[in-house]
């Protein structure tokens, strides 16, 4: 008897941009609250993508990793958590929004408000993606050696379809996690020990 998955990969919508045109920082800003339904990233190389929305089953496993890291920020104090709909601007032009994201206080403390109310440009210290069903594997993982090519200090990604956990680190070091009940942030997240037990189980 074979199988058959019933999962569809979903791509982005890429819209092609340079060399007709170059989107400033503070026009994408513009361009994204324009189009609030839009999930819209850009690449290193300008190109807009125009991202699906989410299941139900990865937008409650999203909220469930948020409200966790949050909790956890709120009692250590040395950083801020940040939501998928928070944008970043790396230093190598992309704009990205990690699933979770956690950048310490001191490096916020540098910008000005009017900053700090558009997409921040820096690499969050910590970032989390978690993969949908639609998702590429390989997409993801090349976003998370993105993030780390641009200063990004740990960076998780949950395949809750394959119930791993890949673990970046800077130097290019990954190593894998085979389905574990939790996880702890080390002397990167001092005292974090995230329950996945969501991730791989659904709660509705």
């Amino acid at each position: 008897m074979i199988k058959v998955s019933s999962q569809i990969e979903v791509l982005p919508v890429i819209l092609r941009l340079p060399p007709v045109t170059n989107l400033t920082d503070d026009q994408l800003y513009e361009l994204c609250q324009i189009n609030r339904d839009l999930r819209i990233e850009r690449t290193a190389e300008g190109d807009l993508l125009i991202m699906p929305p989410t299941g139900g089953e990865t937008s409650n496993r999203n909220a469930e990793l948020t409200m966790q890291l949050r909790v956890w920020a709120k009692h250590d104090g040395t950083g801020i958590v940040f939501d998928s709909s928070g944008g970043f601007i790396l230093p190598n032009g992309a704009m990205r929004s990690p699933d979770v994201a956690w950048v310490k206080r001191s490096r916020l403390a540098t910008f000005t408000r009017e900053q700090k109310e558009k997409f921040i440009p820096l690499c969050p210290d910590f970032v989390l993606e978690l993969r949908s069903p639609s998702d590429s594997l390989s997409a993801v993982q090349a976003k998370m050696e993105e993030y780390m090519a641009n200063g990004a200090q740990l960076g998780w990604l949950i395949d809750p379809e394959g119930k791993r956990v890949y673990v970046y680190q800077p130097q290019g070091r990954v190593a894998c996690l085979e389905h574990p009940a939790t996880l702890a942030g080390g002397p990167m997240l001092p005292g974090l020990v995230l329950d996945l037990q969501e991730m791989w189980t659904p709660n509705f």
